[in-house]
């Protein structure tokens, strides 16, 4: 059994990534549904949390039904940070995480995500005055290093640990490749040797498929799996990778109808969270990954994608479920 602090995630939990601008409430309903064991929300600045900044306070947004869920928070300046963490804390999450991994030149640049990867020492300090600011667990999301010959990942995770961190996540890249190139878990083998760690190890990076989910499983002896962009327009992803673990057989990929209910809960929450013009724009970018693979597909997306009313947007589904109604997947 895999457990943060006192939270059980079962044997091996499947946890969606915090990504900016699609783990929202309405994408984590749809994952959460489908299968997803632990979630975290977007990224939040605690400069804005502490300037009550609308947006930042927005994301703090955690609903009952989607425990246990963790707010992830990022920053550059140490005392921020424990601000912002009693702010989190407030808004009862399950988890604190602390955003070491975010490459963008925004974020990284700034010393602030990824960029705290070049003063280890800080990263430490900082997560250890976080953990000390709150009585939740607090985990950590980070990357394998800042560049290829700056890699001190199975350092970084027991130093994070001893200061008290109870989970930690690596996604298998470095800064310098942002998402490109191949993913490289041989890196969280050797932290999971070291033999004085003993909080869990949740590998990311590349999983987009049952059999990958399950031959990096077997060959890379993490705790359990945090995937990110495979989900987009397809939370169905944590159910079939766990179908597969339990019977190493395929689910059969979701049907129209499936896909059509799916992307309508999503747009129902989302028009409810963020208002209908809001709404309707953040969905834009599921809609190529609910469709993928239909034939003639591209003029239906661009009406959904040019739509600006909820009434419309269903409008063109329901016209979707029509003229595919016999399409297999």
């Amino acid at each position: 059994m895999v457990k943060i602090g006192n939270l059980e995630l079962g044997e091996f939990p499947l946890l969606l990534a915090p990504m900016e601008d699609v783990s929202d409430p309405p994408f984590r309903a749809v994952c959460k549904e489908n299968g997803a064991d632990l979630m975290y929300t977007e990224f939040i600045s605690s400069e804005g949390l502490i300037r009550d900044a609308a947006k930042s306070i927005q994301k703090l947004d955690i609903f009952e039904y989607e425990r246990p869920v963790g707010i992830q928070i990022f920053g550059n300046e140490i005392q921020s940070m424990r601000e912002a963490a009693a702010i989190v804390e407030a808004a009862r999450p399950d988890i604190l995480d602390i955003n070491y991994g975010c490459p963008v030149n925004k974020v990284a640049c700034k010393g602030a995500g990824a960029g705290i990867l070049l003063d280890i020492d800080k990263m430490v300090a900082m997560t250890a005055e976080i953990v000390k600011a709150v009585n939740i667990p607090v985990t950590v999301k980070t990357r394998l290093g800042w560049s290829q010959d700056t890699i001190r990942i199975v350092e970084v995770a027991e130093r994070l640990q001893d200061v008290g961190i109870q989970a930690i996540s690596i996604h298998a890249r470095t800064r310098q490749q942002m998402y490109k190139g191949e993913a490289d878990w041989s890196y969280l083998n050797l932290v999971k040797a070291n033999p004085r760690l003993h909080i869990p190890v949740f590998g990311n990076g590349d999983i987009d498929s049952p059999e990958k989910a399950k031959e990096y499983r077997d060959k890379y002896n993490v705790d359990g799996m945090m995937i990110g962009r495979a989900s987009i327009g397809y939370p169905w992803i944590f159910n079939e990778i766990k179908h597969y673990f339990a019977t190493g057989e395929k689910l059969a990929a979701p049907d129209l109808e499936q896909r059509i209910r799916v992307t309508k809960k999503h747009l129902d929450f989302s028009v409810q969270w963020k208002g209908e013009k809001q709404g309707i724009l953040e969905m834009r970018r599921h809609y190529t990954n609910y469709f993928r693979g239909m034939p003639n597909f591209k003029p239906f997306r661009a009406e959904m994608v040019t739509a600006e009313t909820y009434q419309h947007v269903c409008a063109v589904l329901d016209q979707v479920a029509e003229v595919y109604a016999d399409y297999e997947f």
